[in-house]
């Protein structure tokens, strides 16, 4: 979302419906999620305009339908299953009820994986208010299913610009709750309640940022001398760069396209803007199906490293003719311009895997010139006056969550990672944490690892004290220096 979003300006009743609606005049689409079978394509009343309760009586929420809550309750026992050390860290301290009296204020992906999460921050004590960072990525069962539970969630998938600020203004403005902790995946929540809630602002007791786009704005709040609260960057974390950001990324890149184009990769020629971790997990995919890959990349490190593992690296400008799709993964703005998406040929297929929906200059193709034709669910061909077409996938916003599912397991060993994160900032004495932006402490990160360790019957070799004392580590740990996860973010 940019930062120049009026955000006192709400559209009429039936100005949302049309918001709501894709741009293609032909579409019928409900933008029902992959993981999500129970939507009803012939509802098209926006959730803002119905009213409903749950069975409790309650009403603070707002969902496509409270009554799809029995689904959605049986996917989040099916991710449970698959996160069994979130699961632990639950058992061992709800008695303790770390965050007891803490008041979290979320923004992230809903779906099943993230209401685990949720329901073990309120079992550990903490109250909860829910909203979606991406308008496509909700499970609308899921959203239902917490919902039903007491937490107030505001989210639903196909959300207009709108509908999105709305709902981050609905979690944080309510009479008689003040968020002292905020979750946030991009910053949008952060930003919100930095702009327009400045008194709430100030009483945070902790921020907890998990993605690239959201760390840089904390980072330049910091910079600026406007950030008035201790943040936690979790992207940063081992565990999340080497888990979330590769192993997932190069899973659901396959899964994603799949899914929408039915995209035969062997011979393709593909183009992966981007070589951190995510760009690292699609690549591996990709060549390992029998794709042509080659990267763009500003970095020399993480060029010579492309270079190293096979890749060419190029310009965009001089490959873009021949390229069958382009894969952005920088959280940069303007990564594909429309002088470029001018110059693809014709089928290219186009998409996001990094966590802002800016990489891709979709603003430009909505010009009188160019005809959008809505042909499946967040699959857009763009017509250019010539009959030249451009396969747009969710908008240019994220493939993975908005276009198919990610693993559970991954996501398990974030929703970990940001649990601890938030009882830390939360029990932390006063002046261990000033006003900046943080890494997780290492010790964290390791024992977030060794929670998830059992599911692969991994046995772990303990060190001698002679050992220990010679690598002068305690034998405990933690096992690596606190710049590890710095200098794995650039040469890993």
């Amino acid at each position: 979302m940019e930062d120049k979003q009026e955000f006192s300006k709400y559209p009429t009743k039936a100005g949302r419906r049309s918001l709501s609606r894709s741009i293609s005049q032909s579409s019928t689409d409900s933008y029902s999620s992959a993981a999500s079978y129970t939507d009803s394509s012939d509802d098209e009343t926006s959730p803002r305009d119905k009213a409903q309760a749950n069975t409790h009586g309650s009403n603070d929420f707002c969902v496509k339908n409270i009554k799809q809550a029995e689904f959605g309750r049986r996917e989040i026992e099916i991710a449970e299953q698959d996160m069994s050390a979130l699961i632990s860290l639950r058992k061992r301290a709800q008695g303790e009820k770390p965050l007891a009296g803490a008041k979290i204020v979320g923004c992230t992906h809903i779906t099943a994986q993230t209401a685990v999460l949720i329901e073990t921050l309120v079992a550990l004590g903490a109250q909860c208010r829910w909203t979606a960072c991406n308008i496509y990525s909700t499970q609308n069962e899921v959203a239902a299913a917490l919902a039903e539970t007491g937490v107030p969630v505001f989210a639903w998938k196909g959300e207009s610009e709108d509908d999105f600020w709305w709902c981050i203004d609905r979690c944080v403005n309510t009479e008689g709750w003040q968020a002292n902790m905020i979750l946030d995946d991009g910053g949008d929540l952060t930003h919100w309640v930095y702009k327009k809630y400045p008194s709430v602002f100030k009483k945070v007791r902790g921020i907890v940022e998990e993605s690239v786009t959201g760390v840089h704005r904390l980072y330049q709040l910091s910079k600026a001398g406007k950030l008035c609260v201790p943040a936690m960057n979790v992207n940063d974390s081992v565990t999340k760069q080497k888990f979330d950001n590769l192993y997932c990324c190069r899973e659901s890149i396959l899964d994603g396209l799949k899914r929408t184009t039915d995209i035969m990769f062997g011979g393709k020629q593909i183009v992966v803007c981007g070589y951190g971790e995510v760009g690292k997990g699609c690549c591996t995919a990709l060549k390992a199906l029998g794709a042509i890959v080659c990267i763009t990349e500003i970095d020399p490190i993480c060029a010579l490293q492309a270079c190293m593992d096979g890749f060419r690296v190029v310009k965009l400008s001089e490959v873009i003719r021949q390229m069958d799709v382009v894969i952005t993964c920088t959280g940069n703005k303007n990564v594909v311009t429309r002088e470029q998406l001018d110059r693809m040929k014709n089928g290219c297929i186009v998409c996001n895997m990094g966590h802002s929906n800016t990489e891709i200059d979709v603003a430009s193709l909505r010009s009188p010139e160019l005809t959008w034709e809505r042909v499946r669910s967040q699959v857009d061909h763009i017509i250019w006056p010539d009959g030249k077409r451009v396969v747009l996938l969710a908008e240019g916003r994220l493939l993975n969550l908005s276009c198919s599912t990610v693993p559970t397991f991954v996501l398990s060993i974030t929703a970990t990672t940001q649990a601890l994160a938030l009882i830390e900032l939360f029990n932390a004495p006063e002046g261990r944490y000033k006003q900046d932006v943080y890494l997780l402490p290492k010790k964290m990160d390791e024992y977030v690892a060794s929670l998830h360790l059992p599911n692969f019957d991994a046995h772990l070799t303990e060190l001698s004290d002679e050992q220990a004392k010679y690598m002068g580590l305690n034998k405990n740990g933690p096992f690596k220096p606190n710049y590890y996860r710095l200098v794995l973010l650039f040469f890993f």
